[in-house]
């Protein structure tokens, strides 16, 4: 797994940021440079945004904007995404989230923040495209739980998602190359966000109060993104949509041409054929 893009360690280098913090434990850490500084500007950057607001408006997912504001998230810091070891230990730190999650709240998501790399000006939307699906296809090569019986293991079904741990996840992805939709900008770098599918129990699109949460998401999107909402986004339930095509959105309005996943199941989906 390698771009040919070399990453800068500017100080406090390693796999010691590679673990699961608390929010309060990472805001004590910046406030006494304990992470290096390129975790201190991620971490700055997605606290600014959640709680602050674009053209009046406030960051559309009300739900990560009250856990930031209530200090409920957990999060984690990712050196050199290229780089296979590295993310291997994002593995070890997913598998801990998975088994602690829910003693820190009913909607606790991991939010997972990477070193950008030494030249920004290297990389575009292709190149965290790819990284994006590598570090998702190195999380699942890692994975030695079984896969939940009760989600499809082609990628071409409706209801297929990622999943790690046994645990079926949502996965939202945000980058520099987004300019159009700025909910899913990030000015630095890679920032992934794995919300498990149980943290939206009771506010799915087949409830009123997941409806009235959608409604709610996408009037903050049309006016944050000043953009509608992009064509791939849906439900779950949905049989239109595909939910691995809302991971890492185009920045515009077009379209994934097919339905060609890049997470490679292959083997697993014959191992249980």
């Amino acid at each position: 797994m390698s771009s040919g893009v070399t990453f800068g360690r500017d100080d406090l280098s390693g796999f010691e940021v590679v673990r699961l913090y608390e929010q309060a434990r990472v805001e004590a850490r910046v406030a006494n440079g304990t992470l290096p500084a390129w975790a201190c500007r991620q971490y700055e950057s997605f606290d600014e945004k959640l709680l602050g607001d674009r053209n009046g408006t406030a960051f559309p997912c009300h739900f990560g904007v009250d856990a930031q504001r209530n200090g409920g998230a957990l999060y984690t810091f990712v050196p050199d995404p290229t780089d296979a070891a590295v993310v291997r230990a994002l593995a070890d730190v997913l598998e801990a989230y998975v088994a602690t999650y829910r003693e820190h709240g009913p909607r606790t998501s991991l939010v997972t923040l990477f070193e950008p790399p030494a030249n920004p000006d290297a990389w575009g939307e292709t190149e965290y495209r790819d990284v994006f699906w590598q570090v998702l296809q190195g999380l699942h090569d890692a994975d030695d739980a079984p896969w939940p019986a009760d989600i499809p293991t082609d990628p071409s079904h409706p209801q297929f998602e990622f999943c790690y741990a046994g645990e079926p996840m949502f996965v939202t992805g945000a980058a520099p190359f987004f300019d159009a939709r700025a909910s899913r900008h990030n000015p630095h770098g890679l920032e992934v966000t794995f919300q498990p599918r149980s943290v939206f129990a009771g506010i799915t699109g087949d409830t009123v109060a997941g409806q009235r949460a959608r409604e709610r998401i996408h009037d903050r999107l049309e006016s944050y993104d000043a953009d509608a909402p992009h064509p791939h986004i849906g439900d779950w339930e949905d049989d239109d949509t595909h939910e691995w095509k809302q991971y890492l959105l185009p920045d515009g309005d077009e379209r994934y041409a097919d339905d060609a996943c890049p997470l490679d199941v292959d083997a697993l989906t014959e191992a249980e054929s």
